[in-house]
């Protein structure tokens, strides 16, 4: 399996989308609808209504690229939370492809101090 570059941002579109839409469909609802650059550093990715297959889109200096990838037999468990969009960490989406609930991952708080006395 591949890895993304942690320095990517990555949007999660929560509704499902007609899986016919391709690189100018998707970049479209990326911009008109999301009111999103399809062209920043970013990773956008989409559903099917079936929860069954993920498409993520992105931009590398000269072009649009996109990804599939289709379950067999199991579903993704998609974000639950209210906003139309989510923002994920990279870790976070190798998780949701991973099938992984991200709502029942926790981690630990971060601490910061100041000093060590």
């Amino acid at each position: 399996m591949f890895r993304f570059d942690a320095r990517l941002a990555v949007y999660v579109h929560r509704e499902a989308v007609d899986f016919r839409k391709s690189i100018n469909g998707l970049a479209a609802l990326v911009e008109q609808a999301l009111g999103l650059d399809p062209f920043a550093a970013a990773l956008y990715v989409f559903s099917n209504r079936r929860r069954d297959r993920v498409k993520i889109l992105g931009w590398e200096t000269n072009g649009f690229w996109l990804l599939l990838k289709r379950l067999e037999s199991e579903r993704f468990v998609w974000p639950r939370a209210g906003e139309a969009v989510i923002e994920l960490t990279i870790e976070q989406l190798h998780w949701l492809l991973d099938g992984i609930d991200l709502e029942a991952m926790r981690a630990h708080q971060v601490l910061r101090y100041r000093r060590a006395s």
